[in-house]
């Protein structure tokens, strides 16, 4: 082989590793100055969750807010669609147990996930709520605190003893003696909230978050911390989820600030 075809292949070979290192360097590694790992090789440290469809199982209550906070969480994660089924704490429980094509469940009471530990995941508490007393436009019938509820004029409607609104309001009302006869038992707050709304009820117990989104559709009065129950809002992922890293990406969202203070906005308190 003649020399000056071996200088040509050597200079070629220095051309050929002189252009590989940038490339390299771009494609991950630690940074000269920082000693930090670059962007790349640090998003596959972190286990960055993958872009995914989910299906989130919320309680009713969270119908407005959790609008609010899908479309944020798919803002901020291109790629990532979040569709919400909405329903009262024990349906979605039910649906859990027969399989439900779903990621992540958020209920409105700790019960309802505590009898799901086969199904899901460790859950985390995201927020918190009270009751209030929702009576019709203009508070005919001045309801002012809970034994109010029991004058038989009064038409009263609560949501169903198995559904956790159902459960809260039964625990204050017996904590207080006061004795309901209601006129329907309903599946849900916002089934509750409908009837106060449409007339077909005088007063009901509500979330308070709910009644805000009424207007003045309803006036709700409060009531004193002393003979209230706060509602906890667990969210967990599902086992069965086939998308679950980014199911667990959206539940440990729900606790940071952003997420936080959509809710806080919504009227719900901190967990």
């Amino acid at each position: 082989m003649s020399p000056t075809l071996t200088g040509r292949r050597a200079a070629v070979a220095v051309l050929s590793a002189a252009l590989l290192v940038p490339v390299l360097a771009a494609c991950g590694g630690e940074d000269k100055k920082t000693g930090a790992a670059s962007p790349s090789s640090a998003a596959s440290a972190s286990g960055e969750a993958k872009a995914a469809n989910l299906t989130v199982l919320a309680a009713s209550s969270l119908t407005d807010v959790f609008k609010t906070a899908g479309a944020a969480y798919e803002k901020a994660h291109p790629g990532t669609k979040v569709t919400f089924s909405f329903a009262g704490s024990q349906e979605l429980a039910a649906q859990v147990k027969q399989g439900a094509p779903a990621d992540a469940l958020v209920t409105a009471d700790t019960k309802t996930m505590d009898g799901l530990k086969a199904e899901v995941n460790d859950p985390t508490v995201i927020a918190k709520n009270r009751l209030v007393i929702a009576t019709a436009k203009g508070n005919p019938f001045k309801v002012d605190e809970l034994k109010d509820l029991a004058d038989s004029k009064i038409k009263v409607v609560l949501a169903a003893p198995e559904v956790p609104v159902g459960r809260y309001s039964k625990q204050i009302l017996d904590a207080q003696k006061v004795e309901v006869k209601p006129v329907s038992q309903e599946p849900n707050v916002r089934a509750v909230l409908s009837k106060v709304e449409l007339g077909e009820a005088d007063a009901g117990l509500v979330y308070k978050t709910d009644s805000a989104k009424s207007g003045d559709k309803v006036v709700a009065v409060d009531i004193p911390d002393a003979q209230n129950a706060v509602a906890s809002y667990p969210a967990a992922t599902l086992k069965q989820s086939k998308n679950s890293e980014a199911a667990a990406a959206f539940v440990a969202w729900l606790s940071t600030p952003e997420a936080q203070k959509i809710l806080a906005d919504a009227g719900f308190q901190k967990p």
